[in-house]
């Protein structure tokens, strides 16, 4: 991505936008909108006496745009990020515990999770699949991965990139937030998965419209998503581990 002169779609150039992430009309608002959907998929923890509490991953967790929303289901929630002002915030929203680290490997022992999340990264690193097997190997068999990305797709390029970097709306993306040639095959991501252990369900999200409205005049400040069967411009995956 460019912001202020750094590498295009390097995921640690969030830093420029450190300031940024909680700013409901920001560059970063529509993260905030589709953590809110991604955790409606994570699972009740089971509890009993004597169990151990349940751990949740956010991979590439940001300013901690996921933790609000866990806030009251039982988890102990870790985030992993390159971008350590990043971590900074998401340690203020809600994370027991982040680390530093590159999400290609990350630093923690197989089956360590019975949650692992990755939002809104895997276009912008240049092996995502290698990404997948890496959320694959730290959860559990039985522990539930929630992913979502942006498709390889013309209509994809078409919404995230041609338009929503250059309509000059509230919440908007910076240019070059995004590069094309890194969106992600929905077919070889499923079978990445598979290959792990995961047989994931994918669906579609879009913005609910009357709430897309209501923010672009200023009288809404989050916008709800809602998942569709399309998966052509914004899809998330959800699966249990073998």
């Amino acid at each position: 991505m460019v912001v202020s002169g750094y590498r295009r779609n390097f995921i640690s150039d969030y830093d420029g936008l450190a300031g940024q992430w909680w700013d409901p009309r920001g560059p970063l608002a529509p993260l905030g909108w589709i953590a809110r959907a991604r955790a409606e998929f994570v699972p009740v923890p089971h509890t009993g006496a004597g169990a151990p509490q349940a751990r949740l991953l956010d991979v590439a967790c940001g300013g901690g745009l996921f933790g609000p929303h866990l806030a009251g289901k039982g988890y102990r929630v870790f985030g992993v990020d390159l971008s350590a002002t990043a971590l900074g915030e998401a340690l203020g929203h809600g994370f027991d515990a982040v680390a530093r680290a590159d999400i290609t490997r990350l630093p923690f022992a197989d089956a360590s999770f019975d949650v692992v999340t990755a939002g809104q990264c895997l276009e912008h690193v240049p092996d995502p699949f290698a990404v997948v097997a890496e959320l694959c190997r730290v959860l559990r068999p039985g522990g539930t991965l929630i992913v979502d990305t942006i498709p390889d797709t013309r209509t994809a390029r078409l919404v995230a990139v041609t338009l929503a970097e250059n309509v000059p709306l509230p919440g908007r993306p910076a240019r070059g937030t995004h590069d094309h040639r890194l969106f992600v095959n929905r077919e070889r991501l499923a079978r990445v998965a598979r290959q792990h252990g995961v047989e994931l369900r994918l669906l579609g999200l879009r913005p609910r419209f009357r709430d897309f409205i209501r923010y672009l005049a200023g009288r809404r400040e989050e916008v709800r998503m809602v998942p569709i069967k399309s998966t052509s411009v914004l899809y998330l995956g959800v699966g249990t581990k073998r």
